[in-house]
């Protein structure tokens, strides 16, 4: 992190007013851990006070029940077909999404489908539309699309807010594919109106809002997730403070050009954090906007983050 005298005072002060709303937050049902993971050798002190204020805000609270008991991904919608893909045509094609339809897409039905959670429990939810999924697939253009050949109804497994559970799914036969291309037919359920509101004056290098959850280890022992930072710095640092029901990441970036111009320009890579314990039925939150970290990035993301 930089470390030059203006933007350290801009630290202090960030602390000094997070420390104030500290004092005025009562606490949630259990105070938050000791921070892991720390990536960099260090955390702006303003940044950690932050955490912990949502920690304590999510922690026994409304919101966080609501999150518990709705159908929220944390892996993607869109799940490739095996070996996929055959050449860089293909992969182009699915990237900027360009395919093209033979043949007919079911007709619109109202049904509903179940999402089943591998740890037990169900949720009903209205089932998303053969045409509403395949728009969503297919908003390119280009010499060389993907040809979808046949759709038709199925199931797929996908990562959760609670566990791996199985969804129903569109499935999207493509001509030289053994496996189609499957897409979830339901949409994650509505977010809950979070118990505190994103960061203010906190100085951009010292605390920034993440990108995306990437993935989450199959032993729940660590998270990627999709972090940005500057042209000019050194990368990237995610910091994580662990609580009985929440994990809040805070994202920065270390180094800095020292005062010498530098682009404004957004770049974007994976950082693993690992966990003291599994990640369980925890909520992964981004201390600066104080939400569930999105899951997913570009049309993968779910819906309801755009």
């Amino acid at each position: 992190m930089r470390t030059n005298h203006p933007r350290a005072a801009r630290v202090l002060a960030a602390l000094v007013v997070l420390a104030a709303g500290a004092a005025a937050t009562s606490c949630g049902s259990e105070r938050p851990g000791e921070a892991s993971g720390v990536l960099d050798g260090g955390q702006a002190p303003g940044a950690a006070v932050r955490a912990r204020l949502v920690a304590e805000a999510w922690d026994g609270s409304r919101a966080a029940e609501l999150w518990r008991t709705g159908y929220h991904p944390t892996g993607e919608e869109v799940q490739l077909p095996e070996g996929a893909f055959h050449d860089d045509a293909d992969k182009e094609a699915h990237g900027t999404r360009n395919l093209e339809l033979r043949g007919e897409l079911p007709e619109p039905r109202k049904d509903e489908g179940t999402v089943e959670w591998e740890s037990g429990g169900s949720l009903t939810l209205p089932l998303v539309d053969a045409r509403e999924a395949y728009a969503d697939l297919d908003r390119g253009s280009g010499p060389h699309p993907l040809t979808v050949t046949r759709v038709r109804l199925g199931e797929m497994t996908i990562a959760t807010s609670r566990g791996p559970a199985t969804v129903p799914a569109w499935l999207f036969t493509l001509d030289g594919y053994d496996t189609p291309l499957k897409r979830a037919a339901l949409s994650p359920s509505d977010l809950p109106k979070p118990p505190i509101g994103p960061a203010r004056d906190a100085p951009t290098d010292a605390l920034g809002g993440l990108l995306g959850l990437s993935g989450v280890a199959h032993d729940g022992r660590s998270l990627t997730v999709w972090a940005g930072h500057g042209a000019c710095d050194d990368g990237p640092a995610v910091h994580v403070l662990e609580t009985e029901g929440t994990v809040v990441l805070s994202g920065s970036v270390v180094g800095g050009p020292d005062g010498e111009p530098c682009t404004a320009q957004l770049l974007a890579e994976d950082v693993t954090v690992e966990l003291d314990r599994p990640l369980g039925d925890r909520i992964v939150l981004d201390a600066f906007t104080g939400l569930p970290v999105p899951y997913g990035e570009g049309h993968g993301k779910s819906p309801k983050w755009d």
